[in-house]
């Protein structure tokens, strides 16, 4: 296996392009690609009756014996994915799934910034969890890959879970309900300390009020007083 561009890694395969290119379509033209075809075709049993420059085998009798040790192909085709590691947002969508579309996750299976995988082929979208559960299963939620970008695709059965704001405190009024008293939620055996912090009590007891030249003659002050201006002086 090669990595990717390349091309000059693996001669064996690579130069057959060539090979091709100058004892097929080198110095012709064709008018359709059945034409192609058939020239392509003609001269395949040429090739393969020639002996290989490096193995010395006659190339026709090593691709029996290379076809022959082949296994045969599984039951359930290989599907070619794209795979990507997203972070699930707060309403539980994979945010930047893939070409800038979100698709939804179950809420009760996932949580705020978890990292899932995002598996795309041409037709779904399959979102897995990078750990199995309980059961061994990965799998989280299967969508139909969308056209285009910027799009949401969600099923709304992945919502279930997420809060509504529903058992919320009010913050901006009391509801419209009567606020409970201190001294009814003290009982009735607080006596005095109820009064106290009851608000209408509160508002009826009366303040002792003092003239400032007590404060003075307790301090050894004079009264304070203010200095005339230039224009009362003159």
């Amino acid at each position: 296996m090669l990595a990717a561009y390349r091309p000059t890694g693996n001669g064996r395969v690579e130069r057959q392009v060539l090979i091709v290119r100058d004892h097929v379509l080198a110095g012709r033209a064709f008018s359709s690609v059945e034409e192609l075809n058939a020239a392509f075709t003609a001269w395949v049993p040429l090739r393969r009756a020639k002996v290989h420059g490096t193995d010395g085998e006659v190339i026709g009798l090593r691709a029996i014996r290379d076809h022959v040790a082949l296994r045969p192909l599984p039951q359930t085709p290989y599907v070619v994915t794209q795979r990507y590691l997203r972070h699930v947002g707060k309403d539980c969508l994979a945010a930047f799934a893939f070409d800038a579309n979100l698709y939804s996750v179950p809420a009760r299976k996932v949580r705020p910034r978890q990292l899932v995988e995002v598996r795309a082929t041409k037709s779904q979208i399959m979102l897995h969890a990078t750990a199995p559960d309980r059961s061994g299963q990965t799998l989280l939620a299967v969508h139909s890959r969308a056209v285009g970008r910027g799009a949401r695709i969600v099923d709304e059965k992945h919502w279930d879970g997420l809060p509504t704001g529903a058992g919320r405190r009010v913050t901006t009024g009391d509801g419209g309900l009567p606020r409970p008293r201190r001294h009814d939620a003290l009982g009735p055996q607080a006596g005095p300390l109820a009064a106290l912090l009851n608000r209408a009590a509160v508002t009826q007891v009366e303040v002792g009020r003092r003239p400032l030249s007590v404060y003075d003659e307790l301090t050894g002050t004079r009264p304070f007083t203010t200095k005339p201006s230039a224009k009362e002086s003159s």
